[in-house]
C-alpha cells in the first residue's frame, strides 16, 4: 500500500488510510475499555437477570402447560369414564324398563284372563239361573194353561191343588218327551 504524506504547517506527519494514529488508537481503546467495564459491571448483570427471569418464566409456563395438559388428559379420561358409566346405567335402566313393561303386560294379561274367566263363569251361572227361572215360569204358565184346557175339556174346574199339579206334571212330561226326540233329530 502506499503511504501518503501530509504536511501540515511545517510538521512532517505521515497518514495511513487503514491504520489510525497511535494516540487515537490508545484513547479509543481506553474509552472502549471504560465503556465495556461499565456495561460489564452495571448493565450486564441487569440484562442477565432479566434474561434469567424470562427463561424462568418461560420454563414455569412450559411446566404449567405440561401440568395443565396432564390435568386435561386426566379430566378427559374421567369424563370418558363417566360417559361410559352413564351409557351403561342408561342401558340398564332401559333393560329394567323393558323387563318391567313385559312384567306389567304379562300381569295385565293374566289378570284379564282371570277376570274374563270370572265373567264367563258368572255369565254361565246367570244363564243357567235365567234358564231355570224361564223353565219354572214356562212350566207354571204351561201348567196353568194345561189346567185351564183340561178344565174346559172335562168341563169341571180343577180346584184341587194336588190334582191340578198331577195333571200339569203329566202334561209337561209328555210335552218334554215329545220335544226331546225332535231336538235330537235336528
Amino acid at each position: 500500500m502506499e503511504s501518503t504524506t501530509i504536511l501540515a504547517q511545517g510538521e512532517g506527519l505521515t497518514f495511513h488510510l487503514l491504520w489510525p494514529a497511535v494516540p487515537d488508537l490508545v484513547w479509543g481503546t481506553v474509552a472502549f475499555l471504560i465503556v465495556a467495564t461499565a456495561i460489564y459491571k452495571f448493565a450486564w448483570p441487569a440484562f442477565m437477570s432479566t434474561l434469567d427471569e424470562r427463561a424462568e418464566k418461560i420454563e414455569n409456563g412450559l411446566k404449567a402447560a405440561d401440568i395443565a395438559r396432564a390435568e386435561i388428559t386426566e379430566e378427559r379420561a374421567d369424563l370418558d369414564e363417566q360417559i361410559r358409566n352413564a351409557h351403561r346405567d342408561a342401558e340398564q335402566i332401559r333393560e329394567k324398563a323393558t323387563a318391567n313393561a313385559k312384567s306389567i303386560v304379562s300381569d295385565a294379561q293374566a289378570q284379564a284372563r282371570t277376570e274374563a274367566g270370572q265373567i264367563i263363569d258368572t255369565a254361565q251361572l246367570r244363564i243357567v239361573a235365567d234358564t231355570d227361572a224361564a223353565r219354572r215360569t214356562l212350566r207354571s204358565d204351561v201348567g196353568a194353561l194345561a189346567t185351564e184346557l183340561a178344565s174346559r175339556i172335562v168341563g169341571e174346574s180343577l180346584t184341587d191343588v194336588e190334582l191340578a199339579k198331577r195333571v200339569t206334571d203329566r202334561f209337561l212330561d209328555e210335552l218334554e218327551a215329545s220335544t226331546v226326540p225332535a231336538t235330537q233329530e235336528a
